[in-house]
């Protein structure tokens, strides 16, 4: 089993589950951080120390606050350390599922296990630690699709962005006004047109709400 483990999640209270679960695995030598940035630092110091960590248990969701972080997410500080040290294991322990978000940590970031936070998440966790230590990958029920053929469609955050407000009853029109007060590029409406109508064609939608219908079956918002 793991003998130095990493856990990175802001509030205190998921980290005393995770703590209970490597514990019940007799997995002592844990460390916590609340940043992103520290477990970084701490991760790559023990690679210089020849002590490396084994495992990295993170969230994907941070509270911003008065400290200025390099990495602001528990995705960008995994796309940093599977480049740095591709040998890390990491397992991803988060409320989003998102498929869409799941396939690129796993695709595109390799991470080694998706758990979603829940009522089972704790009793997942147990198993995708003892997955990822037996070089397997582990991923909750609930966005085992993201992996699926089915699901493995040309999508990305923009084009779910547009989706999402057009499930909000926004018009073509409106969701420019909302790009352009978030300051989201581009933001014409010709181009907001285009790709809504792309969308349509891929997910062979007739209109904008049997697309919107089509892409919550997904899983993708």
């Amino acid at each position: 089993m793991f003998s130095k483990v990493i856990i990175s999640d802001d509030l205190g209270s998921i980290s005393q589950g995770v703590l209970s679960v490597l514990g019940n695995l007799s997995i002592t030598n844990v460390t916590q951080v609340q940043y992103c940035d520290d477990a970084y630092l701490k991760i790559s110091k023990a690679i210089l120390d020849q002590e490396p960590f084994e495992l990295l248990i993170t969230d994907l969701s941070f509270i911003a606050d008065h400290r200025d972080q390099k990495y602001k997410s528990g995705e960008e500080l995994v796309a940093a350390l599977k480049q740095q040290n591709p040998d890390l294991k990491i397992i991803v322990y988060s409320v989003e599922d998102r498929l869409q978000k799941v396939r690129v940590l796993v695709n595109k970031h390799n991470i080694d296990g998706y758990v979603c936070k829940g009522r089972r998440g704790l009793i997942e966790l147990d198993q995708a630690i003892v997955t990822t230590y037996q070089n397997g990958q582990y991923l909750s029920p609930q966005v085992q699709q993201a992996l699926s053929p089915k699901s493995n469609l040309e999508i990305d955050d923009y084009d779910i962005l547009l989706i999402k407000l057009l499930s909000n009853g926004l018009s073509q029109e409106q969701i420019r006004e909302q790009l352009k007060i978030d300051n989201i590029s581009p933001n014409s409406l010709s181009t907001i047109e285009k790709k809504l109508n792309k969308l349509r064609i891929q997910f062979k939608a007739n209109n904008a709400i049997h697309l919107v219908a089509i892409v919550k079956d997904l899983g993708l918002i």
